[in-house]
């Protein structure tokens, strides 16, 4: 197998096996269902990943990375902290436009405990990404940084939780009507706090 094609075989694998992770999270990650999705015979997927573990650490490394890309698109394209904080939500409410799935990582995280640890650090990373990029923003408002860590916290925890609600209701318009409210409280205002 050339390296062009594995890599092609490799990336239709960990894009099948993200959309079933955001819709049954790890636990319903089925190698053969997988397979079969792709076209490929289940014992082929062990020559691209060793194990579950390993595609699913891989599927989320990718999802945290493309979730960087993500957050630095937005950096670059708003004019200013506020903005930057008003797109924030649409990250996660691209997932329920997506056959009412969720964040890969949220599904995940509930499930942690019963996680294989290279995943368990791949899901942290996920957190940790979101965290730090919402940390920056509100700094680049003159938020003082440890009010700045913990105002970003309680974002990224609002904003998965109500996607959380949201696909548990089938309802995308619950998600933008939490939102809302958010915003009118003042949830993702750039002003500083402290």
């Amino acid at each position: 197998m050339s390296s062009d094609t594995a890599q092609n075989s490799s990336e239709k694998i960990l894009a099948a096996a993200t959309r079933i992770a955001q819709a049954h999270g790890y636990g319903g990650l089925n190698l053969r269902a997988l397979a079969e999705q792709v076209g490929i015979k289940a014992a082929s997927l062990y020559h691209h990943f060793p194990s579950k573990a390993a595609l699913a650490a891989a599927v989320a490394r990718r999802y945290a990375e493309e979730s960087v890309m993500t957050l630095e698109a937005i950096l670059k394209e708003s004019e200013g902290a506020e903005e930057c904080l008003l797109r924030y939500p649409q990250t996660f409410r691209r997932s329920l436009e997506n056959e009412n799935r969720i964040c890969l990582c949220s599904f995940m995280t509930a499930e942690y405990d019963d996680l294989p640890a290279e995943v368990q650090k791949q899901v942290q990373a996920f957190a940790d990404v979101n965290v730090d990029w919402l940390s920056k923003v509100l700094q680049m408002a003159g938020v003082k940084r440890k009010q700045a860590e913990q105002r970003a916290r309680g974002i990224f925890a609002a904003v998965s939780g109500a996607q959380l609600m949201a696909r548990g209701r089938a309802d995308i318009k619950l998600f933008d009507s939490i939102m809302k409210g958010y915003r009118d409280a003042g949830l993702f205002s750039a002003h500083k706090t402290d």
